[in-house]
């Protein structure tokens, strides 16, 4: 066996070598090193059907080492996954090729999430395994019992979201959890020691974690050390001692061989070290034939939970969960409470009015779990009597992440490619600098996210401008796939969580203020204005001379400048802008109609002008924000900085 599995792992490393090579780009040092590792792994442990790669009790693989993506290639081609064909193989890298330079979630069948950039997958892991944890206490262990493996590197575990990721993971006990930790002591520079000298093993036995060493090249000690992980109470990280181009000849084990393309010569040696006789791209049956094997022996597993299936009573909901269908009486109490605010007109701030829906919508959508970054009082993220995420009771709907944004915001994206968990969470707009990286890659991978993002403006007040927020809404709305909204009140803010939630490929940001606001809808409307991204919310009386266009706190603003424009003999006209995007999204006449023809047209947003001439053109009127802001109260701070109706009045009659 240790013969035919060392075969098994050497047709993983010339496949690395071979399409590396003819790519003349990537990283053939990490597939090389850990293909023994990942050979047993993939022959011997890890649960899943090549022939049904979203069978939902499979376990997920994320390659957090991305930067090895022929490993994960190379695996899903010789275990048969039909869209990995060898053509795929020899075009690595290429243009519209499956075996992209990174993993690509949606893009790859049997891949389970995007990764590349260091640490992601790791974090992402972590709130796959929450995902599993808290379904197999919503459906039960016949339904829902699998497990979550990671490889990552060196580079993976010094970015700081590690940290976050593995402090988590360790409290919550996540017992499904294993980390391969490719202890080759290489990062792009050379050895990592240059930058690291840690002691990985202690940091993660801190954090709550069994840890363990193993030779990453001894077969026995690698399956070993992975039934043990299969037998503890809490998260697992074995460190796998591996050399980086492992059976590379005389690269083997050198640091700088991490993202070194080998030359034919060196791929010749390679051959010759490995025993392997056969040309560029090719692989004799009797190589497929375990590894095809292995490949299939999931099938039995996959059909016995099949059969589990059919016979649960929780059968139907439980693929309603996983196809991330939302249950047809999901908006029932909140058409209803949108009905209410739009009689009762409550003036509060769009934060309180955000916590209004959730009252609505968490207890009819199960799948939703909430959280905050240690900001629950003020994100209004908690709906009362929702238990909390926790060890014992992993169905519990909301979790204490902690002040870790960057891993709550990765852990939810986990959760929602993990299936079964539609998850939001709260923090201030300000911190959605430490999120970003995790709110990008979900948006690349069109997962349903909601990010909670309070104290939007300058209208925070006292706090001042570390935590006042002016560029933020700028740079959110420039990323591709993500929906920023930024609703005006209550009416608004709830139909802006219908969208949210009613959108299954693109993540959300809620904008939301601390201030109170007074109510901007006041009639039933027939329809979610909101989902048109902008419209209408007052009209002029008579021909427009003005139009104001406005987001968020700032509608009330706009209102009360159109009022004094009104009595001043010229006639405006107010847009709420609740969501740009889906504003791009309407059709050319609509977008004309709502712009409208009125000579002069100003934006008004406590934030930088940035993207506003879309609406105002490069002549337009803009008040708002140029600098960063201040500490005082936040009547105050509109005044200080001209962000009064009566500035918006006097800027659009200067105009006119």
């Amino acid at each position: 066996m240790p013969a035919q599995l060392q075969t098994m792992a050497d047709a993983i490393r010339v496949l690395s070598m071979d399409a590396v090579h003819r790519a003349k780009s990537g990283h053939q040092g990490m597939p090389m090193g850990m293909a023994d590792v990942a050979t047993v792994l993939w022959s011997k442990f890890l649960k899943y059907d090549a022939t049904n790669p979203d069978w939902a009790n499979r376990d997920r693989f994320v390659l957090s080492a991305g930067h090895g993506s022929m490993l994960i290639y190379a695996l899903l081609h010789l275990t048969g996954f039909k869209a990995v064909t060898m053509d795929e193989i020899k075009n690595f890298r290429q243009w519209g090729s499956k075996t992209a330079g990174h993993p690509e979630y949606g893009h790859t069948p049997g891949v389970e999430t995007t990764t590349g950039p260091l640490g992601q997958g790791i974090a992402t892991a972590v709130g796959m395994a929450m995902a599993e944890r808290h379904l197999a206490a919503r459906f039960g262990d016949d339904l829902v019992d699998h497990r979550t493996w990671v490889i990552a590197g060196d580079g993976c575990l010094m970015e700081g979201v590690s940290q976050e990721a593995i402090s988590m993971a360790g409290r919550f006990k996540l017992n499904k959890l294993t980390v391969l930790f490719d202890d080759n002591n290489t990062t792009i520079d050379g050895e990592a020691t240059i930058a690291e000298t840690g002691d990985q093993m202690a940091r993660f036995k801190a954090a709550g974690w069994a840890v363990k060493a193993v030779d990453g090249h001894d077969f026995g000690k690698i399956a070993a050390a992975l039934r043990w992980a299969t037998r503890q109470d809490k998260p697992t990280m074995i460190a796998c001692k591996t050399k980086i181009s492992k059976g590379a000849g005389r690269k083997e084990g050198d640091p700088h061989s991490h993202g070194y393309t080998l030359f034919d010569d060196e791929i010749a040696d390679s051959r010759l070290a490995m025993g392997w006789s056969h040309e560029p791209f090719v692989i004799p049956d009797e190589v497929y034939k375990p590894w095809r094997s292995a490949g299939r022996k999931g099938g039995k597993a996959r059909k016995s939970w099949e059969k589990a299936l059919g016979a649960s009573p929780l059968k139907a909901e439980f693929q309603r969960a996983m196809a991330g269908e939302l249950p047809p009486e999901a908006f029932e109490r909140l058409d209803a409470h949108i009905a209410e605010m739009a009689k009762t007109a409550p003036a509060n701030a769009t934060r309180v009015h955000s916590g209004a829906a959730l009252e609505q919508l968490v207890p009819a959508i199960p799948e939703m779990v909430g959280g905050s970054a240690d900001l629950t009082g003020s994100n209004n993220t908690f709906v009362r009597g929702t238990p909390a995420f926790d060890v014992p009771d992993y169905a519990g709907r909301y979790v204490h992440y902690g002040i870790r944004e960057h891993g709550m915001a990765a852990a939810m994206n986990g959760m929602a490619l993990h299936g079964g968990v539609i998850p939001y969470s709260g923090t201030f707009m300000v911190f959605s600098d430490y999120s970003r990286p995790a709110i990008r890659l979900g948006a690349l991978m069109g997962a349903r996210v909601i990010h909670v993002m309070t104290h939007d403006s300058i209208g925070l007040g006292e706090d001042g401008p570390t935590h006042q927020p002016v560029e933020h809404l700028a740079s959110l709305r420039a990323m591709p796939n993500l929906n920023v909204y930024r609703p005006a009140d209550a009416v608004e803010a709830a139909e802006c969580w219908k969208l949210a939630l009613s959108t299954p490929t693109t993540p959300s940001i809620m904008a939301l203020s601390r201030q109170k606001v007074p109510a901007a809808r006041t009639e039933p409307a027939g329809e979610n204005l909101s989902a048109r991204g902008a419209y209408e919310l007052r009209a002029a009386d008579g021909e427009a001379k003005a139009t104001i266009f406005s987001t968020g706190s700032e509608v009330s603003i706009a209102l009360a400048a159109r009022d004094l424009l009104q009595a001043r003999g010229v006639p405006t006209r107010v847009v709420s802008v609740p969501c740009w995007e889906l504003f791009s999204a309407q059709s050319p006449e609509y977008r004309a109609s709502v712009i409208g023809k009125a000579p002069v047209r100003a934006a008004v947003e406590a934030a930088v002008s940035l993207g506003w001439e879309r609406f105002i053109g490069e002549d337009g009127v803009f008040v708002g924000m140029s600098s960063f802001g201040a500490s005082a109260p936040y009547e105050r701070l509109y005044k200080e900085f001209g962000i009064t109706a009566e500035a918006v009045a006097d800027a659009v009659q200067a105009k006119v």
